[in-house]
């Protein structure tokens, strides 16, 4: 008997990944969405064989739904993870876990209460490339690792919304509070923490609207841009950038520098892993593309929370994972 899933919040990020991936997912029969604006819940219901909640209470009441994805936007959060994870659901929450930390950690308290699972949307976690590269770092195959540079970055959230617009909630400060680097940069920070085991401790960072405008013509409210230098507890330092104004290819870019070489991460769109060997030897690995927002491929997320759910172990990106990650976001941020 497979179980039931609830979706709150119905744009880009239901439709490209949440819904198919659950539609995928032998365990799941039947998904149930949610979205304040009733049609666009009745077009994904359409689309992936699902019904329609007429409220987020719906969701919430209803005794066969297992577990709920948390798609709303950022604001909203810690009010509808806080609920779910109450009224008995185990739920995902998608990035950033909150808009800040206090918001973060009402919704930590309500999985403590509940005994429930909660997991974050850290997707970069599961791509081949990052999994290998955790693994040479983790075996010491290239000895401590030393520094890092990473970034993330593409033309902006107003080209993959669901209403391509620049009214997009991405730019407003009440919703997205925190501009590019909740967007993008909280993946690349979560990521570090991933891939050194380790977490950063101190920030240096500038960010500015440099570019953007809204649906008005006037700058938007929240940094396009960010630049930053990271030390981290263990000492490792490093620099990264998030921006919304990559007009080109979009760059998803990590280099891990270690004693006895380093190691290049999406910088080749063949071989998405490299290591430079210090005495001259390189060694590639064709192992999966990235996932862009033009090349939607199965991010495994779904299936792996699906997978703590049914084998109850804890999830791969944890409710305390995802706090610590925001709490360097609110440093880059300055609040």
């Amino acid at each position: 008997m497979g179980m039931k899933v609830g979706i709150i919040g119905c744009g880009s990020i239901t439709k490209h990944r949440h819904a198919p991936e659950y539609a995928a997912n032998p365990n799941v029969d039947e998904i149930i969405f949610f979205d304040r604006n009733p049609e666009r819940a009745k077009e994904l219901a359409l689309e992936f064989g699902g019904r329609v909640a007429e409220t987020v209470e719906e969701l919430y009441e209803d005794p066969e739904i297992v577990a709920i994805s948390d798609c709303s936007s950022n604001e909203a959060h810690h009010i509808n993870s806080t609920n779910a994870l109450l009224n008995g659901k185990h739920v995902l929450c998608e990035k950033p876990l909150a808009i800040n930390v206090e918001c973060a950690e009402k919704i930590l308290e309500a999985q403590k209460k509940s005994g429930k699972k909660l997991m974050v949307d850290h997707n970069q976690r599961f791509t081949k490339a990052h999994q290998k590269a955790k693994d040479i770092i983790e075996n010491k195959e290239l000895g401590e690792v030393l520094t890092f540079k990473t970034s993330f970055g593409h033309e902006g959230p107003e080209s993959w919304g669901v209403d391509k617009t620049n009214g997009t909630w991405f730019f407003k400060k009440g919703r997205s509070h925190s501009g590019v680097a909740g967007d993008l940069g909280i993946h690349k920070i979560d990521l570090i923490h991933f891939l050194l085991d380790d977490e950063i401790e101190e920030v240096r960072a500038f960010h500015g609207a440099l570019d953007k405008l809204d649906e008005n013509g006037e700058p938007i409210e929240v940094c396009d841009n960010v630049v930053c230098a990271l030390k981290t507890k263990k000492g490792r330092l490093g620099t990264a950038s998030f921006s919304w104004t990559y007009y080109g290819a979009e760059d998803n870019s990590t280099t891990i520098y270690c004693q006895k070489g380093i190691i290049k991460i999406y910088h080749d769109p063949k071989d998405q892993l490299i290591i430079e060997m210090r005495d001259g030897t390189v060694v590639r690995y064709d192992l999966e593309p990235i996932q862009t927002n033009d090349n939607q491929t199965n991010s495994g997320v779904i299936d792996s929370f699906i997978d703590s759910i049914i084998h109850d172990k804890e999830p791969m990106v944890t409710g305390e994972q995802a706090l610590a990650t925001l709490k360097v976001i609110e440093k880059i941020i300055g609040e």
